[in-house]
């Protein structure tokens, strides 16, 4: 399999201080989004974008502000979302009045590119004050946003006899093309408490992904679609058997084109630590037997892109002595896969959460990471030639 050939590196609007890429695309444009606080240490939600012509200004989605100040976290991170009509969503998170976990997700749309955004609004009804985060967005068929979330209003008082009540829940809300949202829906009871969700559409339409908890603490990768606007009950993508009292902060990632999907993920199953992609060629129905394609000692915070001739690039990160290295291979879906290439080098620590790519108009990668340290800020990079 061919590798990603040469990187160039871009100049981007984040600066010192800048943290947590998210990655979109709209058109031919790729959408930027970060966390950054200015002189004063007051925290923000930025976004720009990129085109042929270079990057648009930085605009400010949201601002932390007295009342509702803005939850800054390596791993549950705001983003904005690139929507079919040519919108862009945003989403973030305001800590409330009882501190620790108890916050609430803030979502608003933007109509001319980030420079303005509308009031915002919470998708979750509840009042509990507990985690709500972890969000992914996509765009629907019928014109209108759909959005799942991770959702602790079970969580309060739980004791080792709950079972499913007192866990993590999934959930999901539709914004309809006018604005109006939809009921709350409940897809899953009993999820891990802290591993990040993401979607993606398929012909069949969207397909999410995320980690499962079960009774006895396995917390194995799930799929849930949504077929006739009803969420499939979710389903196992590989039954590795991870056992783990505890969330290890590590979610899937899910690409898909037409009926082809992929999703990667990261287990350390039977105490063998591993990076893993499965392919499925009916919207997610069923998948093949996965392909483990990390080089031995990988950490996760794993991210996927679907190519043209149905391969799929995958990206993880990899400890390298005291530092890691954010690395790419292309795997096919008969499990054949090439060398690895690296990305960059950085820190193993949270501070450089979770690297992103994303396929630009013209078939280039786009990388996103964050360069963790003193001066701590977020670097881009992209392939010279596109990936077919």
């Amino acid at each position: 399999m061919p590798g990603i050939g040469e990187l160039e590196t871009l100049d981007a609007p984040p600066g010192e201080g800048s943290a947590w890429p998210g990655l979109s695309t709209v058109g031919d444009r790729v959408v930027l989004s970060w966390q950054a606080p200015d002189s004063d240490g007051v925290w923000a939600v930025e976004t720009a974008s990129l085109d042929d012509e270079g990057w648009s200004p930085a605009r400010t989605v949201a601002r932390s502000s007295p009342g509702a100040e803005l939850l800054v976290n390596w791993a549950d991170f705001a983003a904005v979302w690139a929507l079919g009509d040519g919108n862009l969503a945003a989403h973030w998170l305001v800590r409330g009045p009882h501190g620790g976990y108890d916050y609430g997700i803030r979502v608003a749309r933007s109509s001319d590119e980030g420079k303005t955004w509308s009031e915002p609004w919470t998708p979750h009804d509840d009042d509990t004050p507990t985690e709500h985060g972890f969000v992914s967005m996509f765009p629907l068929a019928d014109g209108g946003t759909g959005m799942v979330w991770l959702d602790g209003r079970e969580t309060g008082g739980r004791t080792e006899d709950d079972g499913a009540r007192g866990a993590m829940t999934l959930r999901y809300r539709k914004v309809g093309s006018d604005g109006a949202p939809g009921p709350e829906t409940l897809i899953d009871g009993q999820i891990c408490d802290c591993c990040q969700t993401d979607a993606a559409l398929t012909a069949a339409g969207p397909i999410v992904v995320y980690r499962d908890r079960s009774d006895s603490e396995v917390r194995d990768i799930y799929v849930t679609r949504l077929i006739d606007d009803r969420w499939t009950p979710g389903v196992a993508v590989h039954h590795d058997g991870w056992l783990i009292p505890a969330c290890p902060v590590n979610g899937p990632a899910v690409a898909a084109r037409d009926h082809a999907v992929a999703v990667a993920w990261f287990t350390a199953a039977n105490d063998e630590p591993s990076v893993r992609v499965a392919f499925s060629n009916d919207a997610g129905a069923t998948f093949r037997a996965p392909t483990t394609i990390d080089d031995g000692n990988p950490l996760g915070r794993t991210d996927v892109v679907m190519l043209q001739d149905g391969s799929a690039l995958v990206s993880w990160m990899e400890r390298a002595s005291d530092s890691a290295e954010v690395r790419v291979r292309r795997v096919s879906p008969d499990g054949r896969y090439g060398e690895a290439s690296v990305v960059t080098t950085t820190s193993p620590g949270r501070d450089s959460g979770f690297p992103r790519m994303i396929r630009d108009g013209r078939g280039r990668i786009v990388f996103a990471w964050t360069e963790s340290g003193e001066a701590r800020t977020i670097r881009i990079a992209r392939t010279t030639e596109a990936l077919e």
